[in-house]
């Protein structure tokens, strides 16, 4: 096997210089991909996501517990926005996973939800093989990188606040009024649904949202909800 877009990749994306580089090659490689290639790789790489989840939580943790005096429910708050799917799947994205993932040809062919999934749990594996291969203090250069860099645009932004909450909150104070989602559209088939929803004050539609579920469509339309509030002031 071909193991210099790897080597690349620990050098220019991680600043590492790999021991054992088929860890990181392991955590590059969906379960899918194992069942294509049973003779040539035997293993999956969900146990190193296992293990990088606790060490990106550890070292998120860690940096907030340091550097804020915030009591436990705001650090909980911006600890789940550093660390959810969404956040982990978009640095992987933007540091060059994508090109390198080892998948079956179906999930070359899945769903964007599903590829942001796999991004997400690569992310964690990665993070795993480098603890194991280069120790701690890699895997929290690589993390402050890649997740704690963002923090800034987190706080800016308010998003590590649930949008839902957040909304109730200022469509009350503003307008006197409790929001109100309904559901305006369903399209796709059962298992791969989407679902367009509308959020409602005092009968105006405030904002509308998309999403593989009805919550996630409602997080989305109350996402829209706040920046209307926002530009409207």
């Amino acid at each position: 096997m071909d193991y210099s877009a790897y080597q690349a990749f620990a050098r220019d994306q991680l600043d590492v210089t790999y021991d054992n580089i088929d860890l990181l090659v392991l955590a590059f490689t969906h379960r899918s991909y194992v069942n294509e290639h049973k003779k040539t790789a035997p293993q999956h790489n969900e146990r190193l996501e296992f293990l990088g989840d606790a060490v990106l939580e550890l070292v998120v943790t860690e940096y907030l517990y340091a550097n804020f005096p915030e009591p436990e429910g705001i650090l909980t708050n911006w600890r789940s926005a550093l660390v959810r799917t969404e956040s982990i799947s978009a640095a992987a994205a933007k540091h060059g996973f994508e090109p390198l993932l080892r998948l079956s040809r179906g999930e070359r062919r899945g769903t964007e939800r599903a590829r942001a999934q796999i991004l997400a749990n690569t992310f964690e594996a990665v993070t795993g093989s480098l603890y194991l291969d280069q120790g701690y203090e890699a895997a929290k250069a690589w993390i402050t990188k890649a997740i704690l860099s963002t923090f800034k645009g987190i706080l800016d932004s308010g998003s590590w606040m649930d949008p839902k909450s957040h909304l109730q909150e200022m469509a009350q104070s503003q307008e006197g009024h409790t929001p109100v989602y309904r559901v305006l559209h369903e399209d796709g088939p059962d298992h791969d649904k989407i679902f367009t929803v509308g959020v409602f004050v005092n009968n105006e539609l405030r904002g509308k949202g998309v999403g593989p579920s009805k919550q996630m469509g409602q997080q989305k339309a109350a996402e829209a909800a706040l920046l209307y509030y926002k530009t409207a002031k």
